[in-house]
């Protein structure tokens, strides 16, 4: 196993203070703390070369998770290994092993261009001339970003920023890399590109990747294991397929109408909004297609939007589901 975990816990110890001048005083003499577990008796295996998914809602646990993974913070209790190293010994050996992109925070530097960005972790890295130059062109090729690579950080926009995220990420040949919201505020057509870099990345070089992600397209398309977290547990390990098959009920629905329309929702759906010039509601994914194809042809359209499930009410079914077999 490239990664193995047992029982591993991480409770914060935080502390608490009244509000104003008075509560800071206070604290002073009499100081309070909470304690909140993060992550509670996580065991987890992922063989190399593996794709996975880690889903979950806000505060769920995932960021811990990889925080730990990647040693960044050290766990409370439990026994952690990556690539058979304890990753919060932070050794260089270990860390010239493994990457992490961000989706909403940057590894880039801004002022300078992306190949002097490149150039800069080739040096930090310790990464050949050879195999530098070889990768680059590979990554270059693959994202068509040749015409962008003297071109200043700042001046990319979101989606060319991103593959250079990626290419930095990269360049150094990682066994494992941490993938957090990668696609977040990408375009259609951008997403598109950068789950098609990734499955390229996870097939043709064996590199273990480790996705954390809202969207539901992320998952699905790229993940064909994924690992549900929610509320510091592990609370799902198995196929994306069979899970979304399982939990993933609905679909969301909405019309723009070309004129003001009296609407008359579908039996077996859910109203979600609903103005004379628009309407957002839930449809089960059973017969979702005749219900949409009626629809259009019922009513007079300007837009209609097709949206899967959100991850947030799968996660929550898998978890009122799993309390119900308890």
């Amino acid at each position: 196993m490239i990664i193995e975990t047992n029982n591993l816990t991480k409770t914060y110890k935080l502390f608490e203070k009244e509000a104003g001048l008075k509560g800071s005083i206070k604290s002073l003499f009499n100081r309070k703390f909470t304690y909140k577990t993060a992550l509670s008796d996580f065991n987890l295996e992922i063989k190399e070369g593996e794709f996975i998914g880690l889903i979950g809602p806000n505060g769920a646990g995932k960021t811990t998770l990889v925080k730990m993974l990647t040693g960044i913070i050290a766990p409370t209790s439990g026994k952690l290994s990556v690539l058979g190293y304890h990753p919060n010994k932070l050794e260089n050996a270990f860390k010239k092993q493994y990457a992490v992109v961000m989706g909403q925070k940057s590894q880039l530097f801004f002022e300078l261009s992306s190949a002097d960005t490149f150039l800069l972790f080739k040096e930090l890295y310790g990464i050949p001339r050879e195999e530098f130059q070889r990768n680059l062109d590979y990554f270059v090729k693959i994202f068509e970003v040749e015409k962008l690579l003297n071109v200043q950080v700042r001046t990319l926009s979101l989606g060319e920023r991103m593959k250079m995220e990626l290419i930095v990420a990269l360049l150094h040949n990682p066994k494992v890399l941490f993938l957090d919201e990668p696609t977040i505020g990408l375009d259609a057509v951008a997403q598109k590109q950068i789950r098609m870099f990734l499955k390229e990345v996870n097939e043709k070089r064996g590199t273990t990747i480790i996705l954390t992600s809202h969207y539901m397209e992320d998952i699905k398309s790229l993940c064909k294991r994924c690992v549900v977290v929610n509320r510091g547990e592990k609370i799902y390990d198995g196929c994306t397929d069979a899970l979304f098959e399982k939990y993933q009920t609905h679909r969301k629905i909405s019309l723009s109408f070309l004129e003001e329309t009296n609407f008359v929702i579908p039996e077996n759906c859910t109203m979600v909004e609903q103005n004379p010039l628009k309407v957002i509601f839930m449809v089960p994914i059973s017969n979702s297609q005749e219900i949409i194809y009626s629809l259009m042809k019922k009513y007079t359209l300007s837009d209609i939007t097709i949206e899967e499930d959100e991850i947030g009410s799968v996660v929550e079914r898998i978890y009122n589901d799993r309390l119900v077999k308890q």
